[in-house]
């Protein structure tokens, strides 16, 4: 017998205002709503939700210290958060000061325009909640702006289109938190610097403790869980600081390390390989001369 699962599982917008007590949507592919007039307390605490539509929360203002990757820094001046269909969150505990707004909008809506194909390329949809987009007072006017402008368009008469204007808006918004991301990851080279080094130290450590061996060459997954960031958040911030997204920058540490263990061993070609994860010499020697432009012999013949 199936286990029941433990997800309350929401699959359309109208459904959630009903669960919400509130009126129906005028479209019933996308609403705005005003976080003081949602009663969180509707979803016990501790229960998982998952969406089958896209949410973006506005918050105007964060109190206390907000965490981000392994630290935590003070930004009151608000933010974006960002979700995506089927991925599972919880309610938070503390709905004190649980204000703001929020746009749903079900993938139907934007299906057939071209966001619709190009709206998995908005990285922070896969983010953390704790990798949230802070905004600068200047930006969060633009956004209030946009969240206005928004909600001025729902509440017009619906007409042949409507639609169109409501997806230039969500995309205009998306544009902007794109460059306002950007615009975070480089503020903060404090914050990310430390990243960076936790990362340049966890892959030296998986390659001294010889981890590779076991559980062979160091993944994605491995070091974004390692540093508590996730994928997509890691990648998006690497290729911003470094042009690299984090599968490169793992080839390339993995690169440095097979020069560094051609010029001062005797270790064949073969146990290199093995020794840094490969379970192919081949696919070693592939990776090499296409990031060098040498072959691992070549490479070591250079040093005699």
């Amino acid at each position: 017998m199936q286990r029941p699962s433990n997800i309350h599982h929401i699959q359309s917008i109208s459904q959630l205002v009903r669960i919400l007590g509130l009126p129906a949507p005028l479209h019933p592919l996308i609403a705005l709503l005003d976080y003081n007039n949602i009663p969180i307390e509707m979803f016990p605490k501790g229960e998982k939700i998952s969406l089958d539509f896209y949410k973006i929360s506005f918050k105007p203002t964060f109190k206390g210290q907000i965490k981000y990757g392994q630290g935590y820094y003070d930004f009151e001046e608000g933010g974006l958060a960002f979700l995506k269909p089927k991925q599972v969150v919880i309610p938070p505990e503390d709905t004190e000061n649980y204000e703001g707004a929020v746009l749903y909008f079900h993938p139907d809506f934007i299906r057939n325009y071209p966001l619709g194909n190009t709206i998995n390329q908005y990285g922070f949809f896969s983010y953390n909640v704790s990798e949230a987009l802070f905004l600068s007072a200047k930006e969060k006017e633009i956004i209030a702006g946009l969240f206005a402008s928004i909600a001025n368009e729902l509440n017009t008469n619906i007409d042949k289109f409507s639609q169109d204007v409501l997806v230039s808006q969500i995309e205009l918004l998306l544009n902007y938190s794109n460059r306002f991301y950007d615009r975070q990851f480089i503020t903060r080279k404090a914050v990310n610097h430390d990243i960076l080094t936790s990362l340049d130290k966890l892959l030296s450590d998986y390659f001294e403790k010889e981890n590779s061996l076991k559980d062979g060459l160091p993944s994605v997954k491995y070091v974004s869980t390692q540093l508590n960031l996730s994928q997509r958040y890691l990648s998006d911030m690497l290729r911003s600081l470094t042009g690299l997204n984090t599968q490169q920058y793992i080839q390339s540490a993995i690169i440095e390390k097979a020069k560094e263990k051609l010029s001062t061993t005797n270790l064949s070609v073969s146990e290199i390989a093995y020794e840094l994860g490969f379970e192919h010499p081949q696919s070693f020697s592939k990776l090499f001369k296409t990031k060098t432009q040498f072959s691992p012999l070549e490479y070591r013949q250079s040093f005699n």
